[in-house]
């Protein structure tokens, strides 16, 4: 498929969107009835807008945040609901690709930030990620990257989390029982016993 045939496709689900019974046709509905504008050309304005304030906009990281965050949590939830399992297999690897890139981005954030555009990119990168197509950014990292790094170390990274668990047991079994104990009591030594 090539450029000409993603783009047509985009408009076709777009189309296909702005024609659905849903709280943003609703809205852009009423809109249009007040206005006169069309529907296409008011959804058409709102993602230009969007575009130019991730690009120059104050606070555009929450946006950009919002949008990577707020369509996949709802059809996540659509999927969890869902007796479908292939959505949800979606969403999930959606997330563990979310979840690697927030890492990532966290550890270098310090110089990401000094790009130009760079939340217009990220955005990008994030509507790429959660895209209704089968060679969305995703699945595309999730197999290339993600899975062959996991399979090379799962096995370390299970000792290691068995390990934590079993400390973090023992640390919460020596608390309760300090717990119980009081400060002025040995563990064991009934209320109202003195030690002899």
């Amino acid at each position: 498929m090539g450029l000409l045939g993603v783009l047509t496709s985009i408009k076709d689900r777009a189309e296909k969107f702005l024609n659905e019974k849903n709280v943003v046709t609703d809205f852009l509905g009423k809109v249009e009835e007040k206005t006169g504008i069309k529907k296409k050309v008011l959804a058409v304005g709102a993602v230009s807008l969007t575009g130019l304030y991730l690009v120059y906009g104050y606070g555009a990281s929450l946006l950009c945040n919002l949008i990577g965050f707020a369509y996949p949590a709802y059809y996540s939830i659509k999927a969890i609901e869902s007796p479908c399992k292939e959505d949800d297999t979606k969403w999930l690897t959606y997330w563990v690709v979310y979840g690697v890139f927030s890492l990532g981005e966290f550890f270098s954030d310090i110089f990401l930030y000094w790009f130009p555009f760079y939340y217009a990119f990220k955005c990008l990168f994030l509507l790429w990620c959660m895209a209704p197509v089968s060679w969305n950014g995703s699945q595309i990292i999730y197999n290339k990257v993600v899975r062959p790094a996991f399979l090379r170390h799962e096995a370390a990274v299970d000792n290691m989390v068995s390990d934590l668990s079993g400390k973090a047991m023992s640390a919460a079994e020596n608390l309760t029982r300090e717990g119980r104990a009081g400060p002025n009591r040995k563990p064991g030594l009934k209320k109202g016993l003195k030690e002899s």
